[in-house]
């Protein structure tokens, strides 16, 4: 038998741990190496793959979805398999792919959120983005949640993307919304929404702001909803007007929020108010619920870094408002007996390469991708040179790796190991199943899809026991 790792004889065995786009990115670049033949096998945490991509993006950007057709191509291709409702740290562990795999990669994002570190945070009625998000697209953890949206106003702290989907989402006509793949329950919750008023909370100024230049003039273009911008916001400093001058994407941004502030009508029935330079210091509850955002203003200072952050300047009011949905950035979270760092929240590498969080040195054949890897920054496509980066780094490595066991290198073994832990694992078939039924509810309604939003239905489904 060829001794060397990589070939027809002795195929390089990879697990990837997650299913979204820093996980189908890894295969699809490891796929594309033609001096190596490798088999992959990738474990998902739900029956469904595709990640934030399913479970993250809007439901009224459905052309962003369909980058999905590239990962079905991917999990569809004779060396890979997929293994979905399949939980790393319970029912496979870390040593189990140490004794199958050959290399491993952790895709698995940043799957916490960043808090405010106010007084009142944690008042009903104040919630991370990322559960509203999960929430409007039927992710499992967060189906059963209720948000109350009896209340006129709604604040929104952060100036991203994120901020901006859900700011769009409490707003949008919800005829509009039933044409998309919403979650169901929660289409019911918007269509007796009494919100009228979304504020935007921008701890610096517009020229630092983290949203696109697409999603910022969406916003003016939603039918009923007026955006409404102080002009004095828009009055920029000698360092943001450089940052204006350097980069095309900041100015196209301030030009924007320029022509929102130089409208004069603001007659919709409903609307989006930003406010730059200013901080939620504490929320204020009535009866344990949240009733006032105290907030503070801010200015621009340099840090030693030469970066601008914001400094309170001791000025304060208050905005009524009965949810604060907080969107202040993610964090990864450790992962049962992988290293991980506790100051970035991400799992310590170099190049890709796992590294111990003591000595620093490489852990053999662990990778990482992703978020997990470089933090929460960038889009579902930025993903891909990463990808491309670690999988680099695993192809250096492999004349050196040694290997597996040729014992254990059966592909079936792992299939075993989950019939006896984990009996109802979901294949790539399966997962089509279930696809096919979304889709087809979708179609009666004139609808991309409807989604099922718990394991057990979605069990259900693919075992032909729906009712």
């Amino acid at each position: 038998m060829d001794a060397h790792l990589g070939t027809e004889a002795r195929p390089v065995r990879v697990a990837i741990v997650g299913a979204g786009p820093a996980g189908f990115y890894a295969a699809e670049a490891l796929l594309k190496q033609s001096s190596i033949v490798c088999t992959i096998d990738m474990f998902n945490r739900f029956p469904t793959p595709f990640g934030l991509v399913r479970e993250g993006v809007a439901p009224d950007h459905q052309s962003i979805k369909a980058v999905t057709r590239i990962y079905d191509r991917i999990a569809s291709h004779p060396r890979v398999r997929y293994f979905g409702n399949v939980t790393f740290g319970s029912d496979i562990v870390r040593e189990d792919l140490k004794l199958y795999y050959d290399q491993i990669v952790y895709a698995v994002g940043a799957q916490a959120d960043r808090r405010m570190g106010i007084p009142g945070e944690d008042l009903t009625g104040s919630y991370p983005a990322t559960v509203f998000v999960g929430w409007y697209n039927g992710h499992p953890d967060y189906c059963d949640m209720e948000f109350d949206l009896s209340h006129e106003r709604a604040v929104v702290v952060g100036n991203g993307n994120v901020a901006i989907d859900v700011a769009r989402i409490l707003v949008t006509d919800p005829d509009e919304l039933a044409k998309t793949d919403i979650a169901d329950y929660a289409l019911a919750t918007l269509r007796r929404s009494k919100i009228r008023e979304v504020v935007m909370l921008g701890r610096r100024g517009p020229a630092q702001a983290a949203f696109t230049n697409a999603e910022i003039k969406e916003l003016g273009e939603l039918a009923g909803v007026d955006v409404i911008v102080d002009p004095a916001d828009l009055e920029l400093d000698k360092l943001s007007q450089a940052q204006v001058a350097d980069d095309k994407s900041v100015a196209r941004n301030v030009e924007i929020l320029r022509a929102y502030a130089a409208r004069s009508e603001h007659t919709a029935p409903r609307r989006i108010r930003m406010r730059f330079l200013t901080s939620p210091v504490e929320l204020i509850g009535d009866n344990n619920r949240v009733a006032l955002v105290k907030v503070e203003r801010n200015e621009l200072v340099v840090d030693r870094q030469g970066g601008l952050r914001a400094r309170g300047i001791g000025v304060y009011d208050t905005i009524e408002a009965g949810l604060v949905l907080r969107s202040v950035g993610y964090r990864g979270v450790p992962l049962p007996g992988v290293p991980f760092e506790e100051g970035t929240f991400i799992i310590p590498n170099i190049n890709g390469r796992v590294i111990g969080a003591r000595d620093g040195e490489p852990v053999s054949g662990e990778y990482v991708v992703g978020w997990a890897k470089r933090g929460p920054s960038g889009v579902i496509g930025t993903n891909k040179p990463d990808a491309v980066a670690t999988v680099a780094s695993m192809m250096e490595d492999l004349p050196t790796l040694v290997g597996i066991p040729d014992g254990n290198r059966d592909p079936e073994r792992i299939v075993a190991l989950l019939h006896e832990r984990k009996p109802d694992f979901v294949t790539y078939a399966d997962w089509k199943r279930l696809d096919a039924y979304e889709t087809a509810r979708g179609a009666e309604q004139g609808r991309p899809r409807v989604k099922v939003t718990t394991v057990p239905e979605m069990l259900a489904v693919i075992h032909d026991r729906a009712s």
